[in-house]
């Protein structure tokens, strides 16, 4: 099944778990999902990636995502915190996240809600489950949905 890339930013995924991670990769590229994936380990990397700070400075355009999947429990800085810097910035806050982890605690379904998440998505432990949900979420939050693009202008250093 070959997709046809839209002409917006990459999907972001934020996850620190190697093992999730080389699987949602596998999964990606077997559905020859054509929107680049871009990595972050971190939450601290997330917000740097998103607005082009530190390493990714010289983020060619500073395209925003198409999405990011983002998972609750990473270090620096927690996926809660990301969420709440993203939605909060008005240069972020039109991107679509959704947080793809393996947290079933309510305290952190209602708060990724309240916080303005677009949806939450437990990481399934089946094998199967887990790449269906990865194909799921990058066709629907890469393809079908529509959301503003644009470029984010970083701010002036003063």
């Amino acid at each position: 099944m070959d997709i046809k890339k839209k002409p917006l930013g990459s999907i972001l995924l934020a996850e620190d778990n190697e093992n999730d991670l080389e699987l949602a990769l596998a999964t990606f590229e077997s559905f020859h999902l054509a929107n680049e994936i871009d990595v972050v380990r971190d939450g601290a990397e997330a917000m740097d990636y998103l607005l082009c700070k530190g390493n990714y400075e010289h983020r060619i355009g500073c395209v925003p995502p198409a999405v990011i999947l983002l998972d609750i429990k990473m270090p620096k800085v927690d996926g809660l915190q990301v969420l709440e810097a993203i939605k909060s910035n008005p240069l972020l806050k039109n991107i679509p996240v959704v947080m793809f982890t393996s947290s079933r605690q309510e305290r952190d379904v209602v708060q990724s809600y309240d916080l303005g998440v677009n949806a939450y998505v437990v990481k399934p432990v089946d094998f199967d489950q887990f790449t269906n949900a990865i194909r799921q979420l990058g066709i629907f939050w890469a393809l079908i949905n529509e959301s503003p693009g644009g470029v984010i202008q970083a701010e002036e250093s003063k």
